[in-house]
């Protein structure tokens, strides 16, 4: 059978992805107001920013399929680091978003394919410059306000690094929720890096590397991709096996009965 779509409860706020208007005439819902601090684990905040991004890059293609969402979470390029979600790991991370309220599925009319957006602009109001901010903060970890004005170019495109700065501290004054935080300037670094709060703000580095705090934070996110793929490694030596000692079995099977032929 399949799955019920997700019912939308949308909070009456400006809202700036095309997709959000359509699922709010649909439903005619409030989103809640009392939801708890967001706190995401690595998968999860790689698929947010996925959806994110995919968003403003190729809105032709979005909301995304199931697909689409794998291939977006491993892509080479403007991911740190690269990781090789399964589908195990996608799904998983999905669902997760989705009872934080910040995914959702959605089913065309006439079409059996499942297909996903994100709500971060429903559940935090962010506008669409914030949106482009924190998608690369998601999916690139800590970065310098110079680093996100060229990186978030496809998606909205800053002036300046001064309006970068603006729009960082205009949205952490209007949010609801803790969002990003400056970072301490590391030895050596002529520039401070800022990072997103999505995995809680205990998650944030106090000390100096923050490359060191993103390799950190994704790490369970391959382990589990790795995992995964060493218990299907092992089930399927076990299959091998069984399927050898049955084969072993038959034959001493049909031994037997020759002795009677």
């Amino acid at each position: 059978m399949d799955e019920a779509p997700d019912i939308v409860h949308v909070r009456a706020q400006k809202t700036s992805c095309p997709f959000c208007r359509f699922c709010q005439m649909i439903t005619g819902m409030d989103f809640e107001t009392d939801a708890p601090q967001i706190i995401l684990n690595a998968e999860e905040a790689r698929v947010l920013g996925c959806l994110m991004e995919k968003c403003f890059t190729t809105p032709d293609a979005y909301p995304l399929t199931f697909n689409g969402v794998i291939s977006a979470c491993n892509q080479k390029t403007n991911r740190v680091p690269v990781v090789d979600f399964d589908e195990d790991v996608v799904a998983e991370a999905i669902e997760g978003l989705r009872e934080k309220q910040l995914a959702l599925r959605v089913d065309g009319a006439g079409s059996r394919v499942q297909k996903y957006r994100h709500r971060i602009d429903e559940r935090l109001g962010l506008s669409n410059a914030s949106q482009a901010l924190l998608a690369v903060l998601l999916l690139r970890g800590p970065q310098t306000a110079g680093e996100l004005r060229t990186r978030t170019e496809r998606m909205h495109a800053f002036a300046t690094i001064e309006l970068v700065e603006r729009e960082i501290t205009e949205a952490a004054e209007d949010c609801e929720l803790p969002l990003w935080r400056r970072l301490p300037q590391a030895p050596g670094q002529k520039e401070a890096r800022f990072t997103h709060l999505l995995f809680g703000e205990q998650a944030v580095p106090t000390g100096t590397s923050a490359d060191v705090s993103v390799a950190t934070l994704v790490q369970p996110a391959v382990a589990a991709a790795q995992q995964r793929t060493q218990r299907i490694n092992d089930l399927e030596a076990r299959v091998d096996l069984l399927e050898s000692q049955l084969g072993v079995l038959k034959q001493q099977f049909e031994d037997f009965c020759q002795q009677f032929d």
